[in-house]
């Protein structure tokens, strides 16, 4: 009960700041409020969903064991946190960071990550109706993050609308890329 009324109280605020309040589409707001409860039943309440994000963090998780194994094999003890210095944030978490970074600038470099990413823009431009570079700079959000993301769609950006720029600023807030992920996650 207490997160329906944080959703209702969120969606009171955006509507309130609204600039232009007649221009919002109950039916777009109402549908992505739709998909995220079904994805979130996915997950949740079937095994294959709840199986197929299990394997994503198991790959997650692979990813950070390989990137604390090159940080003891070039720090030694100090990026150990069971090592006698304990765990240093430098030699720790930096290294996560670098490694995920330089993983997806490979799977760029190779154009996979532009396939991936242009995936998940189609699929959110006919599920959601937001226009071409909106979805493509939400969907590489998740992958380079709020500041690099915007350097996609940089040719568009002095054409978009208002309610554009800020949806674009909008997901670079709301989203965090793998990298600072996995610098969370080894927190």
């Amino acid at each position: 009960m207490i997160g329906l009324l944080g959703l209702v109280l969120l969606y009171g605020i955006a509507f309130a700041l609204s600039e232009n309040r007649s221009a919002i589409s109950l039916r777009l707001v109402a549908w992505g409020l739709s998909l995220q409860i079904v994805l979130g039943l996915l997950i949740i309440r079937t095994e294959w969903g709840a199986a197929l994000f299990s394997t994503m963090g198991d790959g997650v998780r692979a990813m950070l064991v390989f990137a604390d194994q090159g940080s003891l094999f070039v720090f030694g003890q100090a990026a150990d946190p069971n090592g006698t210095l304990g765990s240093v944030f430098a030699f720790r978490v930096l290294p996560i960071v670098i490694f995920i970074s330089a993983l997806f600038s490979v799977l760029y470099f190779m154009g996979i990550m532009q396939r991936i990413v242009l995936l998940m823009a189609k699929t959110m431009h006919r599920l959601m109706g937001v226009s071409g570079s909106e979805s493509l700079a939400a969907a590489a959000n998740v992958f380079m993050g709020q500041t690099e993301a915007p350097i996609i769609v940089a040719p568009y950006i002095s054409a978009m609308t208002r309610s554009e720029l800020m949806a674009l600023m909008t997901t670079g807030m709301a989203t965090v890329s793998g990298a600072v992920l996995g610098a969370y996650i080894a927190l």
